[in-house]
């Protein structure tokens, strides 16, 4: 009876603990030619610390996740001017995973450079986001990548589950509209920012792109373990989805993005395919993605 009290006692006074959405990983680097002070260097660090916080003890939606849940991200962030003290321009790498059933492998399901980002940060600020409001720019960028990681993993589980996860990071693109940060508009020059990236993916004309997302990760990736070639025959039908947007909307971000990140994965899933079923699918790339003709050829080799 002392020991079953004993436990009881130990499991009430123990915190309760609850993992967030994200396992994200945070680097900072500089751009070579930059020269960075002592002091610099320190608040790069610190700066680190605060991004690695709001990205990981934030919480992103109503759902529970156990820590084995969790979504894997990564963020570089690159430092490439210092524009004035305390302002910082760059770039930022946003990139996430999620775990095939049945194995160990994880599959790349995001990967982006976001080539426009511009944002203040003193040292001991701490980086809150606060739904509906746009406090700074960095906490919103952020965020809305939080949202798209979301999202993104969501589709790949549920044929469109990541919509809420999108409404919200178009609520972040929305309330940014009166700040004179570049990335969230419509009207800068090139479609590579925040705004078409989810602006797009909520768009009807987009509907076979997210359909791809669900059939690839749950009918091919997830699938691989039982049965590798109809896997690959899977994914290879719901790549062939993205010839509808492709057909209106050549050279999307959203689609150029999601084949360019399953490169490596389909050279190394078609090692030891047929000839004629690595011919179909190098095809299918190109047609895809004509500009990177020549990394698709790869595949064949």
């Amino acid at each position: 009876m002392k020991n079953i009290f004993s436990f009881l006692l130990f499991v009430a006074l123990t915190p309760s603990f609850k993992a967030q959405e994200l396992n994200c990983q945070v680097s900072i680097i500089t751009d070579a030619r930059l020269e960075v002070t002592s002091v610099e260097k320190e608040i790069f660090e610190q700066l680190k610390q605060t991004i690695y916080d709001m990205m990981n003890t934030t919480q992103w939606t109503k759902d529970k996740f156990k820590v084995e849940e969790r979504i894997n991200c990564n963020i570089q962030l690159q430092i490439n001017s210092i524009p004035s003290s305390g302002t910082y321009a760059g770039s930022i790498q946003i990139q996430s995973s999620r775990p095939a059933f049945s194995s160990s492998y994880n599959t790349t399901v995001f990967n982006f450079q976001d080539d426009d980002i511009s944002f203040a940060y003193s040292r001991n600020a701490v980086l809150i986001y606060a739904p509906n409001q746009y406090r700074d720019n960095l906490t919103s960028i952020l965020a809305f990548y939080a949202y798209f990681i979301i999202g993104t993993d969501y589709d790949s589980f549920g044929l469109k589950g990541g919509t809420p996860y999108f409404n919200e990071a178009q609520s972040i693109v929305s309330n940014a509209q009166s700040s004179n940060a570049p990335g969230w508009k419509s009207n800068e020059q090139g479609k590579r920012n925040r705004f078409y990236l989810v602006d797009n993916i909520l768009h009807q004309l987009f509907e076979p792109l997210r359909e791809c997302n669900y059939e690839y990760h749950r009918k091919g990736i997830d699938e691989l373990y039982d049965d590798k070639v109809a896997a690959r025959k899977s994914m290879y039908e719901s790549l062939n989805k993205l010839t509808k947007v492709i057909a209106t909307r050549p050279n999307s971000i959203n689609v150029l993005n999601f084949v360019q990140a399953k490169l490596e994965e389909l050279k190394n899933l078609y090692n030891d395919a047929e000839l004629k079923e690595k011919t179909d699918v190098v095809a299918l790339l190109k047609k895809i993605d004509p500009a990177n003709s020549s990394k698709y050829q790869a595949i064949l080799e």
